[in-house]
This record gives C-alpha cells, sequence and structure tokens, in this order.
C-alpha cells in the first residue's frame, strides 16, 4: 500500500512526513469509528507543514498512523470472529439438519 507524502517544508530540507491519507480511507471498510479519526489527522498534516508547524505535522502523522493502524488491526479481528461465528452456526444447523 503506497503512503502519501508531504513535500520538504521551505524553511529547511527536513524528510517528507507521511500523511497516510490512503490507507486510512481504505481502513474505513475495517473499523470506521477508528479511520474517522484517522483520515482527520491525515488531513492536518499537509496543513501544518504548509504553515511551517512541523512538530504538528509530524505528531498528526503518528497519531494518524496510530489510528489507521488499530482500525485495520481491530476491523481484520472483527472479520476473522465474524467468519468464525458463521462457520459455527451454519456446522451446527448442518448438524441438527443430519439426523
Amino acid at each position: 500500500m503506497s503512503q502519501n507524502w508531504t513535500p520538504p517544508s521551505a524553511a529547511g530540507g527536513s524528510a517528507p512526513i507521511p500523511n497516510y491519507l490512503v490507507p486510512s480511507i481504505v481502513a474505513i471498510l475495517c473499523c470506521w469509528p477508528l479511520a474517522i479519526p484517522a483520515i482527520i489527522f491525515a488531513t492536518q498534516v499537509n496543513s501544518n507543514v504548509a504553515a511551517g508547524n512541523i512538530p504538528a505535522a509530524q505528531e498528526a502523522s503518528a497519531k494518524a498512523k496510530k489510528f489507521m493502524k488499530l482500525a485495520f488491526i481491530i476491523g481484520s479481528i472483527w472479520y476473522v470472529l465474524v467468519i468464525i461465528f458463521y462457520v459455527f452456526v451454519f456446522g451446527i444447523a448442518l448438524l441438527s439438519n443430519a439426523h
């Protein structure tokens, strides 16, 4: 998965700060309550860099990454549990109809 990168600030040649916007948007499919804050923080990165507030941009980037990862992890766990539940329920239904 590719990440969006902000351009380096005009004040210095510092490394670009990832904004994680695209993976945060994709994370909506996994766990939207955590993906929404990830998107909000991801959109703050570019504006903070443009304003020259690099520490705030780095903090927003870190928060976007944290919420995006949590959305993917919790969403993945949720989907696995749902699949296990359906397999269990349909397995019980098939066993009860077999007799």
